[in-house]
């Protein structure tokens, strides 16, 4: 009988799948495990979620039911149907989110005498201040918008947080007329209190407390805040325009324009209000949102870092591990050239990522640097060595991706930036986005020119790099660096080599690689043979890569995932998905690394990659997917995967029945990957501490003045100036 891989019962929809990710962040906030304060950053955390989804997810659907699209997706859901689910679940998580606060959270904060309080809660001394810094700090700043005939309701801008009002003329308590303010972002949303250490209250709070004082001889009837979420997804046709930054520019602006997506209201607000925001934003009644509490949840992340004397309440500090091979004291060019390196990022640490380019910008034998960037961070030592590249006269080509979103315009400053310093910046390719993360060094040396690369699962971004686990690779191997620069030419020029050695890039190749390699397996366990995929990424959703899973497992391959965010591939489904295992890790850390491993009759074969396994990864997206060689690096790889995957405390398991469950480890020893993870790295800086230590103590003996201590000379006399 031939099985149908495409049918749609075999398929969870992508958006709400999402949803599922995003609940076992929510479930992270209500881990009495976790320390107090991170359960709160968890969270905001959510929070920030929901607000990128709408703004992009949400909004694309929401454009495809405009033009009556009505195809169904992989799992038989249309464009309305989905939206219509999407709001419901949301609605659900609203509920949850608050009931994690007010129930569980703001209580336990208050165990340890940390305070969210409302104005009527506050001491004398504390009002006084309240009511202080809205005059002197606030009131300048505040401007009411009154809507009437001659004044329209005004542009409420996305993500800002505003106060809606019905007031009244002094003595005409019938004539309630609308005002609207927004809660200016420049001031900070939790504000420390007097008269108590960790006592906080919200801005909002603050300026609703004395709003009246805007509206002289006029009655304030009513003050409640709300939220708007629009459409920020960035449309550019690229194909269509000559020059792409300026169209990114221009697209910036009209995006801050988009439909509402959602409005969130106050609960409390009343059905006349709430009806005249909905009207004026145009906002179907499903998308708007009663909030049971503050809006906007993101408060959290500020209000866990304003928390005084508490450090026992967060995760405890770590140092990442720095190989002293790749550190400042070495020429990192004679340490790559001798062998692979892989670095693990949070626990080994990304200055050798940086340190490479460093060298690279000063090193009189260095010719070129070409690189990927997609997102870099605001003070990145990257772009400042670039550029010092470039004036020291060295070839530096940079394709600097314009269209990350939400990053674009950080990244055209940067790209100007360049332009400035002599760089060569092309800012992507005709419509697609180049998402692949290498670094190509091209250097002369006695034997010729020699390549040096970095090449990863993360952005080059330093910032993220301590919280994101990614996995890095430092490599000189011959192919990789001939392949390397045929990526570039392709991306720079016009160049369409007809092979690659080692390296393999989208759109299509990865696609067609990977599949290639499960084939493989598949013919393996027909054969007999033992068969075994493991794979690590963010987000799996292209149909065609799950109908690929599904015939390898209906062959005998057992297929292990690792699958931190959505997920739409169904296990447990007979005869199709029996052979599959997805765990989804959320913890600490971000979990970012790609990893493709192939049993491969014994010989496992390791690859990294930029790409998850998604259709804009695969097919509209310039990626790169690379084999990690080395014996030793190959099986580090294939060992974080083995400990990831032995976690059975931060690990969920996808049930048949689509519910995320964790693992357990009840009456079995606590495997924490990233608790171990980050052990591993302290050992190894102890390690390297000590032996630094003995190195000095021998050095110190082995240098030993020959006197005695009674006649050695000051340290800083003149018969020590030669040493």
């Amino acid at each position: 009988m031939t099985i149908d891989f495409h049918n749609p019962d075999y398929y969870t929809n992508r958006e709400l799948s999402w949803f599922d990710f995003n609940f076992r962040c929510l479930e992270e906030a209500r881990d009495k495990n976790n320390p107090l304060l991170e359960r709160l950053r968890f969270l905001g955390i959510t929070q920030s979620n929901v607000d990128e989804f709408f703004s992009v997810r949400v909004a694309s659907v929401a454009k495809l039911v405009d033009v009556n699209y009505d195809k169904p997706d992989a799992a038989g859901m249309t464009p309305r149907e989905q939206l219509i689910a999407i709001h419901e679940k949301a609605h659900q998580q609203v509920s949850q989110q608050y009931s994690t606060l007010k129930r569980s959270l703001l209580p336990l904060l208050a165990d340890i005498n940390v305070h969210l309080l409302r104005p009527e809660d506050l001491t004398p001394k504390q009002t006084e201040y309240i009511e202080k810094y809205f005059n002197d700090e606030l009131y300048p700043a505040l401007t009411p918008m009154a809507v009437d005939t001659s004044r329209p309701f005004p542009f409420i801008g996305s993500n800002t947080l505003n106060i809606a009002l019905r007031v009244n003329k002094r003595g005409h308590t019938t004539e309630q007329q609308f005002a609207t303010l927004q809660v200016p972002d420049v001031f900070s949303r939790v504000v420390s209190l007097p008269d108590a250490e960790n006592d906080f209250i919200l801005l909002d709070d603050i300026i609703k407390q004395y709003i009246g004082r805007l509206f002289i001889n006029y009655d304030v009837q009513e003050a409640a805040t709300y939220r708007v979420l629009r459409d920020m997804d960035l449309d550019v046709a690229d194909e269509d325009t000559s020059d792409l930054l300026k169209e990114v520019q221009q697209q910036l602006k009209q995006r801050e324009h988009g439909p509402v997506m959602r409005l969130e209201v106050a609960k409390k607000m009343s059905k006349k209000l709430r009806h005249k925001l909905a009207e004026s934003l145009d906002v179907p009644e499903f998308a708007v949102y009663d909030i049971p509490g503050p809006i906007d949840l993101t408060f959290c992340n500020e209000m866990a870092k304003k928390v005084t004397g508490h450090d026992d309440l967060n995760y405890p500090p770590f140092k990442s591990y720095q190989n002293p091979a790749l550190d400042s004291h070495h020429n990192i060019f004679d340490t790559i050239r001798q062998r692979d390196y892989i670095m693990q990022h949070p626990y080994d640490s990304f200055n050798p990522v940086t340190e490479l380019i460093h060298q690279a910008a000063i090193d009189p034998d260095v010719l070129a640097i070409k690189m990927t960037l997609y997102r870099v961070s605001g003070n990145s030592p990257i772009i400042k060595d670039l550029g010092t590249a470039a004036e020291n006269g060295k070839q530096v080509t940079v394709l600097l991706e314009v269209k990350a979103r939400f990053d674009e315009e950080h990244n055209v400053h940067w790209a100007r930036t360049l332009e400035k310093k002599g760089c060569h910046v092309i800012y992507g390719l005709m419509g697609l986005k180049t998402h692949c993360k290498l670094a190509l060094v091209v250097r002369r040396e006695e034997d010729g020119i020699r390549r040096y690369m970095h090449m990863g699962t993360g952005n080059y971004n330093d910032v993220t790099a301590r919280f994101y686990t990614d996995l890095s690779l430092l490599t000189a191997n011959t192919e990789m660096g001939i392949d390397a620069s045929n990526i570039f030419n392709m991306l720079s020029g016009f160049s369409e080599p007809p092979y690659f050695h080692l390296l393999h890039i989208s759109p299509n190749g990865i696609r067609d690689f990977l599949t290639e390699k499960i084939h493989n397996e598949i013919k393996n366990a027909k054969a007999g043979l033992s068969a075994h995929i493991w794979m690590k990424m963010n987000s799996l959703s292209d149909a065609d890569m799950i109908a690929e899973l599904y015939e390898a497992s209906a062959a005998g391959v057992k297929v292990d995932l690792l699958v931190r965010g959505i997920c739409c591939l169904n296990v447990g489904i007979k005869g199709v998905s029996e052979n599959i295992t997805v765990h989804s890790i959320v913890g600490r850390f971000l979990e970012h690394s790609r990893i493709y491993c192939f049993e491969n009759q014994g010989d496992e074969q390791v690859y990294l990659s930029s790409a998850d396994l998604m259709t804009r990864n695969l097919n509209r997206r310039v990626e790169l997917l690379f084999p990690v060689m080395q014996p030793d690096t190959r099986e580090r790889v294939i060992t974080i995967f083995k400990t990831l995957w032995a976690d059975n405390v931060k690990t969920r398991c996808l049930l048949p029945d689509g519910v995320y469950k964790h693992v357990g480890h009840r009456g079995t020893e606590p495997h924490n990957a990233q608790r171990e993870f980050i052990r591993g790295a302290e050992i190894k800086v102890m390690a390297d501490q000590e032996a630094r230590a003995k190195d000095l103590e021998a050095s110190s003996h082995q240098f030993q003045p020959l006197m005695s201590p009674h006649n050695q000379p000051e340290p800083f006399s003149d018969e020590n100036k030669e040493d």
